[in-house]
Formats: structure tokens, C-alpha cells, sequence
């Protein structure tokens, strides 16, 4: 049955240069093995430099831009880490507006690491409890978010996860709350 859990389903993943692959490729092939299509969103046409911690890694193939992306059109997003990923994708009003469009529609989103800095600049964590890179627990606690170190938290369609070692349960919880849909 996980196979076509989520059947007919489109999930965007938001990533830019950056990106820590493992938190790219891993949830991407458990939503993909869930019977999801998935589609790379990110700043530029092109394709994105992955890095495995501060080594660079594979590239990977843009799908649409997030200035093109309709987010209506997905019905879950995705925003892995890596430092600069976020870093450049906050910096992009038509990224933030994409991953504030999927909030205010009440999609499900998952975040990991330092994912979470595009969604402080969105301004969608104040009064929900999550997780993060512990870097990032004063930018999430001042932004009004409930920060809490576990290794996925789950707060009405918004899974949070710590770092690359939570990818099993944070894999798994984005697949169900995919399969759920809008909260």
C-alpha cells in the first residue's frame, strides 16, 4: 500500500544552491516511492550544486522556478537544508511568497535543519512548535515558534526535523501528512 499512498499527488521540493543533499534526495525518493511526482523548485532555470556537509556533491535539474511555480498546483512542499540554501532562498521574495502561499492555504510542509530560515522570513512559525538545526533555535524562538529538540515534530501539517540523523522518522511523517493533506 505505501506504494500508492500518495497516488496522484504533486509535491514540491524549494532548494538552491546549497542544498544538503541527503536532506534533498532522501525525502524526495520517500515521497517518490509513496506514488508522489515531484518537481524542484528553486531561483534559477538550470540545475542546483548539492553539498554533502561543506564538500560539493552532485548537481541536480531545476523543474520550475519559484518566481513561475504556481503553488497551487503542488500539494505539499518540502524545504530541505544546508547553511546556504535557506540563506539564498529567504533572500528571494518569490521563494518566500511560494512557501507562505502553501501555510496559508493550510498544505502540508516539511521542513529539516536549517530549512526553517525561509519560513521565519515568510512569517509563518509564530505560535507553532518545531524543530530545527539547533543553530537555529533563537532565530525560531524570536520569530514566536515553541522550539523543542526532537528528532521530528509534527504541529497541524508542518513536520519538523533536527538533521540529516532524523531522516528515517522525518521521511516517514511527511508521507503520512502528504497522504492526509490540507490541516
Amino acid at each position: 500500500m505505501a506504494a500508492t499512498t500518495l497516488q496522484g499527488k504533486r509535491i514540491a521540493f524549494l532548494a538552491a544552491d546549497g542544498v544538503e543533499e541527503v536532506e534533498y534526495v532522501r525525502p524526495r525518493e520517500a515521497v517518490e516511492e509513496a506514488g508522489a511526482t515531484v518537481e524542484l523548485v528553486s531561483l534559477k532555470p538550470g540545475s542546483i550544486q548539492a553539498f554533502n556537509h561543506l564538500d560539493q556533491s552532485s548537481t541536480y535539474d531545476v523543474d520550475v522556478t519559484a518566481a513561475d511555480a504556481d503553488p497551487a498546483r503542488f500539494d505539499g512542499l518540502v524545504l530541505p537544508g544546508g547553511v546556504a540554501n535557506p540563506d539564498f532562498l529567504r533572500t528571494d521574495p518569490d521563494a518566500v511568497g511560494f512557501v507562505k502561499a502553501f501555510f496559508d492555504a493550510g498544505k502540508p510542509v516539511g521542513v529539516i535543519c536549517h530549512g526553517p530560515w525561509t519560513m521565519i522570513e515568510a512569517g509563518v512559525v509564530s505560535g507553532r512548535r518545531m524543530t530545527s538545526w539547533p543553530s537555529l533555535r533563537t532565530d525560531l524562538t524570536n520569530a514566536g515558534a515553541n522550539w523543542v529538540d526532537e528528532a521530528v515534530v509534527t504541529d497541524n501539517g508542518l513536520v519538523s526535523s533536527r538533521k540529516p540523523d532524523d531522516l528515517p522518522a522525518f521521511c516517514a511523517k511527511i508521507v503520512e501528512e502528504f497522504a492526509e493533506g490540507r490541516h
